[in-house]
């Protein structure tokens, strides 16, 4: 297994999106950020709190089946407590959409219903922006809310590239953005997380070690969920990793541990750790591994700097 390079991760197009959010903040009225439930920090781009400054905000936290559910009750009262509207769903069966529109109207936008309403020009649509990282399900939720296909939605990072109009009922209009990241990843545990997921491609990274990570933080938080899918035991954690950088020693013999439970031998009896690796982090990504969420929140002033 080679030792797993630091992600960098900015294409060209996201420097493009950065420009455009700035460029089309004043045709909004509010900014809709669609977060990973299982890392509601890291699918936080840190630099979307400086490109909307002003603007009332809403957190979705999606894929919200797939996470831990008293983490993601955790989560909603942190956000909650800084200022944030907050809901939780799953834009894919559509489970929790429905509380959108009301937070919108009720919740995020009321101030500004309210000085319309004092006005007498309660006809004007609002108009809100969708932003997430890469692969965040920005897509999907669209889709669902319009009842439409007028978004790509593929299961890779980067696909919508250009901005759209999307109108609901309701008298509200969605103005789609693409996916953006940050220039580089000061915390490359951050940079992991995002990875494990699926934020970042794959083939910029070495699989082997990034399910050896995985595996080992698995094996600290959710060591039952290792056990009941793979039927295999969690070894000890092993004091002296200097043959594997990173403090993933015993990540790397679970995955070991996983390819020979399944089969996945090749001559002389060998592990194939990488067909292992796709395997694990395949299974993490659709759910096969139960309900997950790798970061918690604490009692902090600044959860941009000390969420976690």
């Amino acid at each position: 297994m080679a030792e797993m390079k630091d992600i960098q991760w900015f294409p060209g197009h996201m420097t493009k999106t950065r420009r455009m959010i700035q460029a089309n903040l004043s045709l909004v009225d509010g900014v809709v950020e669609i977060l990973d439930a299982r890392i509601p920090v890291s699918s936080r781009n840190p630099e979307m709190d400086r490109l909307v400054k002003g603007k009332p905000r809403m957190l979705i936290l999606n894929k919200a089946d797939m996470a831990d559910s008293n983490a993601t009750e955790k989560w909603i009262g942190f956000y909650k407590a800084r200022g944030f509207t907050v809901i939780k769903c799953n834009c894919k069966t559509g489970d929790g959409i429905k509380a959108f529109l009301p937070a919108v109207k009720n919740q995020m936008l009321k101030e500004l219903m309210d000085k319309r309403r004092a006005k007498g020009i309660e006809g004007a649509p609002l108009r809100l922006m969708i932003v997430g990282i890469p692969n965040v399900g920005k897509s999907s939720f669209i889709n669902r809310m319009a009842k439409s296909k007028k978004a790509k939605v593929e299961d890779r990072p980067g696909v919508t590239r250009t901005k759209q109009w999307v109108k609901l009922g309701d008298n509200v209009e969605m103005l789609d953005m693409p996916g953006v990241l940050w220039p580089k990843f000061e915390d490359q545990e951050v940079a992991r997380r995002l990875a494990f997921t699926g934020a970042v491609k794959d083939d910029i990274l070495d699989k082997e070690a990034l399910a050896s990570f995985l595996l080992e933080n698995l094996a600290e938080n959710y060591a039952k969920s290792l056990t009941e899918r793979y039927k295999i035991e969690i070894p000890d954690k092993v004091d002296d990793d200097m043959l594997i950088p990173g403090g993933i020693a015993r990540g790397f013999e679970i995955l070991e541990n996983v390819g020979r439970k399944r089969g996945m031998l090749i001559s002389g009896g060998e592990v194939n750790t990488e067909r292992a690796a796709i395997t694990v982090l395949d299974e993490f990504r659709c759910g096969k591994l139960g309900r997950i969420t790798l970061e918690m929140p604490k009692a902090t002033e600044d959860e941009n700097e000390s969420a976690l």
